[in-house]
């Protein structure tokens, strides 16, 4: 029986902050770190430990799932890290104020973005410092796939892509695998696996760091799911 455990990464310096994050390569902050050194306590509580650990290229993820595994003394497994477990890539809306965005557009568009499926911000433009091809660690990735602005679909596509082909078969083993990611990649990862619909995915919000076990069989058919965040504070 193969076990997938989903963790978003704990509180970052932006989220701190209110801002839009994105793609923007930002660190967690103190409450952040301690929110993954709690997640790897319940790790170790539940005896959850994992064959091997999928993570995004963003630090805030990357450090989380460091730290966890430090915190279960199994810092052993291989972490294997890729783009298209990023966060949903906000535009040019990254590193702004959300209430300040809120008052600029409205809240029926800003709600549209934030919380619909299918809407995306307002892309960034030619020549944008913020653009991922600007960042060193994307220049081998054609710029053609690096997005621009995602709306939910958009990051769906790219994360679902990235499960089917990497880590179902770690699944279909058997193996416990952890995915260190981010609200919305996760939210996308959820809305496949529980066959959400578009309606319903707008109501899913992943809290940070707070472990989510989904159990599948040899043929990847869902058996349950597990949020042991939430069993953690009853």
């Amino acid at each position: 029986m193969g076990k997938m455990i989903l963790l978003r990464h704990g509180e970052s310096l932006y989220n701190r902050e209110n801002l839009f994050t994105g793609w923007t390569d930002i660190d967690l902050s103190e409450r952040g770190l301690a929110e993954a050194r709690e997640a790897g306590e319940i790790l170790k509580r539940y005896r959850l430990y994992p064959d091997i650990c999928f993570a995004s290229w963003l630090r805030r993820a990357i450090h989380t799932a460091q730290i966890v595994m430090k915190e279960m003394a199994w810092e052993h497994i291989d972490c294997i890290k890729h783009w298209k477990l990023n966060e949903r890539h906000y535009g040019a809306w990254q590193r702004h104020n959300k209430e300040e965005i809120k008052k600029e557009v409205g809240e029926e568009r800003f709600l549209a973005v934030r919380r619909g499926y299918d809407t995306p911000p307002p892309p960034l433009k030619e020549g944008d410092p913020r653009l991922a091809e600007s960042d060193p660690k994307y220049r081998k990735i054609d710029p053609q796939l690096l997005p621009r602005g995602e709306s939910l679909k958009d990051t769906r596509k790219r994360t679902l892509n990235y499960f089917v082909e990497r880590i179902a078969p770690q699944l279909a083993l058997g193996k416990t695998v952890l995915v260190s990611a981010h609200g919305n990649s996760l939210r996308a990862l959820v809305m496949a696996i529980e066959h959400l619909t578009p309606m319903q995915i707008v109501k899913v919000e992943i809290p940070t760091a707070k472990p989510i076990v989904y159990e599948f069989d040899e043929t990847l058919h869902l058996l349950g799911k597990t949020d042991l965040g939430r069993m953690a504070t009853l």
